[in-house]
């Protein structure tokens, strides 16, 4: 005999336990008093001892009947809870969504991952930032949903939306002599060590920072290489070198640094949400309807209007 005790059972048992009569039991059920009669003795014999005493007159609770009673209505209410859960999680209400962002993007991602927090409370986020080549590698293992990343360059596997966009500017030592002014000429820092962070964190987000330098001839060399924005800044108000860098990441600078807008056309930073080809599930498309209504139905802002 199959002694594995089926959903039917618990619920076939329960019944029973609470009525203690057959007739009332099987009428809640919607079953033939035989048909409940059959389950139940299927029951004992799956748990080897009588569960109930019977007689011509009553239906009583044997001392091991009364025992499983509150563990089977704990067991299908857990199944209920479980299936609730899962139910949730595929129309995207509950579970965990992995959100990677880059350092300079903090600000945008919190709000953005806010946004979606106020929609989607019962929702764990966990959020772990890094170079936007460790963003789209994690997008690419599976360790992220979603990433936020910075001049990302295309990949076959990965879709990239505008958030926001934003222009460079110079970051120099308040003694140097360009700080003088409100504007930077690039060729004024050709001779300065440039502090940044290393190409590899991300080679078209590098060289789009280093744009302006090579559109005047500077030969880009790399003096100190910094993993984020806010130790980049702190050395420049040090003295030890100058940088660009998106406006953004310039709005709270140390004593020791100048902010300076560069002359000629502006090199433009441009911010995007990274999420897998293909990845269709609610969780996720319910993160991106939030970030498309906090930007105003998906159109792109700039990071200095807020």
């Amino acid at each position: 005999m199959d002694r594995r005790i089926e959903l039917r059972h618990l619920r076939y048992f329960l019944a029973l336990a609470e009525e203690l009569h057959f007739g009332r039991a099987a009428q809640r059920l919607h079953i033939a008093q035989p048909a409940l009669s059959q389950q139940i003795r299927q029951l004992e014999k799956i748990v080897g001892v009588e569960l109930f005493l019977r007689t011509s007159r009553s239906v009583q609770l044997t001392e091991a009947g009364a025992t499983f009673q509150p563990r089977a209505r704990i067991l299908l209410d857990r199944l209920a809870a479980d299936l609730d859960e899962a139910a949730r999680v595929g129309r995207g209400e509950a579970g965990r969504l992995d959100v990677a962002f880059i350092t300079s993007a903090a600000t945008l991602a919190s709000e953005h991952v806010r946004a979606f927090a106020r929609r989607r409370p019962d929702v764990q986020v966990r959020l772990r930032d890094g170079f936007t080549t460790d963003v789209l590698a994690a997008l690419e293992r599976g360790t992220a949903d979603v990433g936020i990343v910075r001049d990302a360059e295309e990949r076959d596997d990965i879709d990239l939306s505008l958030l926001a966009s934003e222009r460079f500017v110079g970051v120099v030592p308040a003694e140097h002599p360009a700080a003088k002014g409100d504007r930077l000429d690039v060729r004024d820092l050709a001779a300065d060590p440039l502090i940044l962070f290393p190409r590899s964190a991300g080679p078209q987000a590098f060289d789009t920072n280093t744009r302006p330098l090579r559109n005047a001839g500077i030969d880009v060399r790399i003096a100190q290489e910094c993993s984020d924005w806010h130790t980049i800044i702190t050395l420049v108000a040090a003295g030890l070198g100058v940088c660009i860098a998106p406006h953004s990441v310039t709005t709270l600078l140390p004593a020791g640094a100048r902010r300076l807008e560069l002359d000629g056309p502006p090199t433009m930073s441009r911010i995007f949400m990274a999420i897998r080809r293909g990845d269709d599930r609610a969780l996720l498309k319910a993160f991106v309807a939030a970030s498309d209504r906090l930007g105003e139905h998906g159109q792109a802002r700039s990071t200095e209007a807020r």
